[in-house]
């Protein structure tokens, strides 16, 4: 058997390398990016993945453990065959359900062909294990069978987190579509593919509203619509004669990443002011002027303030970049007011819902790490994203709707009492205190998203009368992890 050996160590350094690619996979691609485990149209591919991932681990520790001989051979060699087969139908469904980034592709091409140079090495030890008499017997590669075992750990955990989330995506009944029972509108809409984007023009279109999106990425929309949604990639792709009911305008870059840089700056100017200033040199030109515009805006204009300070839509703007981002953003969409539309502009706190900001800030709870960020005291204004999709809702029928109207929750709270009700609804410590000065030494002024806050009430939405299916923290985020018994107490 010793001339064997060195098939076996080849086998294990390989199998390694996959589990290494494979965790990249889940954390880049699956999880930070993609967001799957939030992603309802995933449900399936996460159903997948949850049983593959099982199966991994099994097939992990019992190749770092374990050496099999005679008929035990056919056990692991059947194991490595349905594994195959869920690959190979997970990129199918794959397929299917979404269009794959680039570096996905890659990667997967890159677990094919190392995965199938393991398994036939593997095979060839297989085969003269088979004629050995039946039996197990320990194998011990030294550090090598620690990595592998804790990777065996380590994918069975995934693959169950995957199996809860697509039990979790079966279990949630159909939300009441705010925008059903309307007279048929045609929209246009930037920022459709994004984590509010894709729930409204979902809705839109189940309601049977007519939707045109401004999207870089059309075959994504595509994926993302199953083809009901038309893409432009340019607003001068659309004619003069165009006849558009309303306009909802959500584009913008993700504040949240990298530093504010010059060129950072720059480019979050550039998706939210200059798609703002190309839309309305559009609307300038059109023929068909739409009726309602509503305009994306965040509770950012009013920069820092102190916790104790309530602020309503007639609060002074604040100081500091995002200000002036919020102002700008605001401003370009000025000149629309000369054409008679119905503005709406909506001031958005921080979305909750199954993507967006909320899942990295409760990603540290759910390994026990949760905790406060710098003093904790920062105010957090919130609102859940099904009051939000209602409140569009109503901007789009209600004539009496105009101007500026804060899209947050009543129940603001400290960055500590979220950390706190987080860690009640998950059922977890919280008592991992991250300081300030490692954040700002990071982040930069960016670090005033996490540090610094603002408590923003919506008087006007409570002036008109709107009923938030959400006003308290606990009942949002026990809606979004699923747990409703609690909710129905």
């Amino acid at each position: 058997m010793n001339n064997t050996l060195p098939v076996l160590d080849w086998t294990i350094n390989l199998l390694i390398v996959q589990a290494l690619m494979g965790a990249f996979d889940t954390l880049y691609h699956h999880e930070l990016t993609q967001g799957l485990s939030h992603s309802p149209r995933a449900r399936r591919e996460l159903s997948i993945h949850a049983i593959r991932a099982v199966l991994y681990g099994v097939l992990f520790a019992s190749m770092a453990n374990l050496k099999f001989f005679g008929i035990w051979t056919f056990a692991i060699a059947g194991l490595v065959v349905v594994e195959v087969w869920l690959t190979l139908w997970d990129f199918v469904v794959e397929d299917r359900s979404r269009k794959l980034p680039a570096t996905e592709r890659v990667l997967h091409t890159l677990l094919a062909i190392n995965g199938g140079a393991l398994f036939g090495l593997y095979a060839v030890q297989l085969v003269e294990w088979f004629q050995a008499p039946t039996g197990l017997a320990i194998a011990s590669f030294g550090w090598r069978g620690w990595l592998l075992s804790l990777a065996a750990a380590g994918v069975t955990v995934s693959g169950i987190r995957d199996g809860l989330a697509a039990r979790r995506m079966s279990r949630r009944g159909a939300a009441v579509n705010p925008f059903a029972g309307q007279s048929h509108l045609s929209v246009l809409v930037t920022g459709g593919t994004g984590f509010i984007g894709e729930a409204l023009v979902t809705q839109l279109l189940d309601a049977g509203h007519t939707v045109t999106l401004l999207a870089r990425d059309p075959l994504r929309a595509a994926y993302q619509f199953t083809g009901r949604a038309r893409s432009v990639t340019s607003l001068d792709q659309l004619h003069a004669q165009e006849r558009f009911d309303a306009v909802i305008n959500l584009a913008g870059a993700p504040v949240l990443g990298p530093r504010w840089s010059q060129r950072r700056r720059a480019q979050l100017l550039a998706s939210r002011v200059g798609v703002t200033q190309a839309l309305t040199r559009w609307a300038s030109h059109a023929t068909h002027k739409p009726a309602i515009w509503i305009q994306a805006s965040a509770i950012g204009f009013y920069g820092a303030r102190d916790g104790d300070q309530l602020l309503d839509e007639h609060s002074a703007p604040g100081g500091g970049f995002m200000s002036e981002l919020c102002r700008r953003w605001e401003e370009s969409a000025e000149p629309l007011r000369d054409y008679g539309l119905r503005m709406v502009v909506l001031r958005l706190g921080v979305v909750f819902g199954p993507g967006g900001a909320l899942p990295p800030m409760m990603l540290p709870h759910y390994f026990g790490l949760g905790g406060r960020l710098g003093n904790g005291r920062q105010v957090m204004s919130w609102i859940h994203r099904e009051d939000l999709l209602r409140i569009l809702a109503r901007a789009l029928s209600d004539p009496g709707m105009s101007g500026v109207y804060n899209a947050t929750a009543p129940g603001c709270l400290t960055q500590a009492e979220f950390a706190r009700t987080v860690g009640k609804v998950l059922r977890r410590p919280v008592w991992f205190h991250l300081p300030a000065a490692p954040l700002r030494w990071a982040a930069g002024e960016m670090s005033e998203l996490l540090l610094a806050g603002q408590r923003v009430i919506p008087a006007r939405l409570q002036r008109e009368g709107f009923a938030f299916r959400f006003p308290a923290a606990e009942s949002a985020l026990r809606d979004l992890t699923g747990d409703r018994a609690s909710l129905r107490h």
